[in-house]
């Protein structure tokens, strides 16, 4: 799988780095508190795993599934929740995990389906943001690293359900995802 990368974008020791300055941030603000971490399925899951380990709080945590992606390497727009929440969050506070913010487009739709389920709170932690592919207005309450506008895959984001297991984050070569 290596042989398919431009470039090794983010190693496995900067991405658990990161994810011990994020883990730290929440610990602060949420310091007495039993958040709900709700990870986006599937590119969050090997984040919110690493991230969930590094939290030392009482938390529930809780999955979703979101597409507006399929096989694409481009966003159709069109979100489509495909597993809900098992628990009510209703008065709790709430902490969407997600891999990446790209057009902020699913994400702008899952923060406004959450909110209107009458959590205390509800914020952002994002392992990557691409700001410059941003469609929508929305910034993340956490986040790990500011990326290029390249297409990422590794340490559970895919292409074409490809690549989730790679240790570290890297630049798929276009000839791969090109159609």
């Amino acid at each position: 799988m290596t042989k398919d990368m431009v470039e090794v974008l983010l190693t496995a020791e900067e991405i658990s780095s990161k994810i011990s300055e994020i883990a730290e941030r929440i610990m602060n603000d949420y310091a007495g508190k039993n958040p709900v971490f709700i990870g986006v399925l599937k590119g969050s899951f090997v984040f919110m795993a690493d991230l969930m380990r590094k939290i030392n709080l009482y938390c529930d945590i809780d999955f979703m599934a979101v597409s507006s992606y399929g096989n694409k390497s481009e966003t159709t727009g069109a979100v489509k929740i495909t597993k809900d929440l098992e628990q009510d969050i209703e008065n709790r506070d709430v902490i969407v995990v997600e891999d990446i913010l790209d057009s902020g487009l699913t994400l702008n739709y899952l923060m406004g389906y959450l909110k209107s389920r009458k959590p205390l709170s509800v914020r952002l932690c994002t392992l990557l943001d691409k700001p410059a592919r941003r469609k929508v207005s929305i910034i993340p309450d956490y986040k790990g690293f500011d990326i290029p506008d390249a297409f990422v895959v590794g340490y559970g984001l895919d292409y074409a359900e490809r690549y989730r297991n790679l240790p570290y984050i890297g630049v798929l070569k276009p000839e791969i995802y090109k159609e």
